[in-house]
C-alpha cells in the first residue's frame, strides 16, 4: 500500500471495497429464491424433475449469493439471499445428522443393487453378501443372464430362497433371502420395470414384506407422468406387517414424489443414520457419483442401525446396504 506524506503527516489511501450493483445481485440471487420455493412447494415438472436432484449442490452454491448480496449492500437483497441459502440448509443438512434407533426387536439386514441390465459384477455381489451377511438382496436390471451368472457366483448358498422376476435390459428384478419367501401380488402400473414382492419368514419378530423398487428414470414428460403413477402406487405402510421398499427409485429426498411415500409411513435408513448425504448414481464414471435415487424405506415403526454404499464392478449404480432394527411387536 502507497503512503502520502502531507504536511510532515503520513496518510493512507482509503481502501476500496468491492462493490456489486443491486441489479446484479438480484440476478444472482433470484435463480436460488425460484429454487427454494420449488423444493419447498414440491412444484417441480418437466426437467425440474430431474434437476432437483441436484438441490444439495444449489445449497451449497447459495452462499455465493449471500456473498455478492451483502457485496450490493441493500437490505432487501441481503435478506431474500440469506433466508433462501438457509431454507435451502434445512432440507439438506438434517440428511447429514443421524437419529437413535429405537426399535428393539431383531435385526433386519438389506442389500439392494442394480445390475445396469446385468452387467454388474456377479462375484462381487455375491462376496459383499459374504462379508454383510444380509437377510434379503434386492437386485434390479436383473436379467436372464444375471441370474446365472450370480448362481455360479454361490449367491444360492448364501441366500437360498427367492422370487425372480427376471427380464431383458433394465426390466427385470428379483429378491434373494436368507429365510424363506411367500410370493405376494405384483402392483406395477402396465410399462413399469418388474417390482417383485414377498413376505419374508423370519425366526422370530413381525412379519415383514420385502417390496424390489424400479422406477423409471424420469427424464422426460411421459416417464415423468409414469414415475410418479409408479412411486404413487407403491405399498403404504401397514398395521400387520413390517413393509420394506428398497431398490433404485430413481429419485432422491429431494422430490416431492418420494417424500409423498416416505408420508404413507415411512422413513429412509440413509437419512435415518446421518448418511443421506452419500451419492450412489452414477458410479461408473472417472468422477464420484453424484446423486442419491438409491435407497431403503422401512416401516416407520422400525429404525436404521447403519448403512453403507459399495462400488459393484459393471454397474452404473453402487450398492446401498441398510441394517435395521425391527420393532419387538406390532
Amino acid at each position: 500500500m502507497t503512503k502520502v506524506d502531507v504536511g510532515g503527516e503520513i496518510v493512507s489511501p482509503p481502501r476500496r471495497r468491492l462493490r456489486v450493483s443491486p441489479l446484479l445481485a438480484w440476478i444472482a440471487v433470484a435463480p436460488f429464491a425460484v429454487w427454494a420455493a420449488a423444493r419447498f412447494a414440491g412444484v417441480e415438472r418437466g426437467l425440474g424433475v430431474a434437476l432437483m436432484t441436484g438441490t444439495p449442490y444449489v445449497a451449497a452454491a447459495s452462499l455465493l449469493a449471500v456473498l455478492i448480496a451483502l457485496a450490493a449492500r441493500r437490505a432487501a437483497v441481503i435478506a431474500v439471499a440469506v433466508a433462501t441459502s438457509v431454507l435451502l440448509a434445512a432440507m439438506v443438512l438434517p440428511r447429514a445428522v443421524g437419529s437413535t434407533p429405537t426399535a428393539t426387536g431383531p435385526s433386519l439386514r438389506i442389500l439392494t443393487v442394480n445390475l445396469f441390465y446385468g452387467a454388474g459384477d456377479a462375484a462381487t455381489v455375491v462376496d459383499l453378501a459374504r462379508r454383510l451377511e444380509p437377510d434379503v438382496l434386492n437386485t434390479q436390471e436383473l436379467t436372464p443372464e444375471a441370474v446365472e451368472a450370480l448362481d455360479a457366483a454361490g449367491v444360492g448358498r448364501l441366500l437360498p430362497y427367492r422370487h425372480l422376476e427376471d427380464g431383458p435390459g433394465s426390466s427385470g428384478s428379483g429378491i434373494y433371502a436368507r429365510h424363506p419367501l411367500t410370493e405376494a401380488p405384483d402392483f406395477a402400473p402396465e410399462g413399469s420395470h418388474n417390482m417383485p414382492r414377498a413376505r419374508l419368514a423370519l425366526p422370530s419378530g413381525p412379519p415383514v414384506e420385502i417390496v424390489d423398487v424400479h422406477t423409471l428414470s424420469p427424464l422426460n414428460s411421459h416417464d415423468v407422468a409414469q414415475w410418479t403413477t409408479e412411486l404413487a402406487v407403491l405399498p403404504a405402510a401397514s398395521p400387520g406387517v413390517v413393509r420394506v421398499l428398497a431398490g433404485d427409485f430413481n429419485a432422491s429426498l429431494d422430490h416431492s414424489a418420494l417424500r409423498a411415500v416416505l408420508g404413507r409411513g415411512y422413513a429412509d435408513a440413509a437419512d435415518a443414520t446421518g448418511d443421506g448425504l452419500t451419492t450412489t448414481w452414477p458410479a461408473n464414471r472417472r468422477f464420484p457419483p453424484l446423486i442419491t435415487i438409491d435407497h431403503v424405506l422401512y416401516d416407520e415403526r422400525a429404525s436404521a442401525v447403519s448403512t453403507g454404499v459399495y462400488k459393484i464392478p459393471g454397474s452404473d449404480h453402487r450398492a446401498f446396504f441398510a441394517e435395521l432394527r425391527l420393532p419387538a411387536r406390532l
